[in-house]
C-alpha cells in the first residue's frame, strides 16, 4: 500500500501547484462525456483512453522538471530555461497528438447530427 501514497501525494502536489493539469483534467473530462455522448467504438475509446493518460502523463513529467530545475538553481541558468522550455515543448506535442487524435474520432460524430 506505501507504494501507492507516494503517486497520491503526487497527485495533491500536482493538482495544487499546475493549472495546466487542472485544464487537461477538465478537457478530459468534456472528451469523456462526448465519447459517451457519441457512443463511440472501443478502438476509438483506447485511442481516446491512451490520449487523455500521454497528456497528462507529459504534464506531470514537465512539472517534476521544473521542480528539479528550480531546486538545483533559483538564479537565472540557460541550460534551466532549456529544460524547462523542452520539457514544456513535449506537453505542447502530446497535446497537440491529443487533439488531432480526437478531431479524427469526433468529427464525423458530429458532422452526423448535422
Amino acid at each position: 500500500m506505501k507504494r501507492f501514497i507516494y503517486p497520491i501525494e503526487g497527485l495533491v502536489t500536482i493538482l495544487k501547484k499546475d493549472r495546466n493539469f487542472v485544464w487537461h483534467l477538465f478537457i478530459a473530462f468534456i472528451v469523456v462525456i462526448a465519447a459517451f455522448f457519441f457512443k463511440i467504438n472501443r478502438i476509438e475509446w483506447i485511442a481516446v483512453i491512451l490520449s487523455i493518460f500521454m497528456v497528462l502523463a507529459f504534464e506531470a513529467i514537465n512539472t517534476a522538471i521544473e521542480y528539479v530545475v528550480d531546486l538545483v538553481t533559483d538564479e537565472y541558468q540557460l541550460y534551466a530555461k532549456y529544460a524547462k522550455d523542452i520539457a514544456a515543448l513535449s506537453v505542447l506535442l502530446a497535446s497537440i497528438a491529443a487533439a488531432i487524435i480526437g478531431l479524427i474520432i469526433f468529427i464525423p460524430y458530429i458532422l452526423s447530427l448535422i
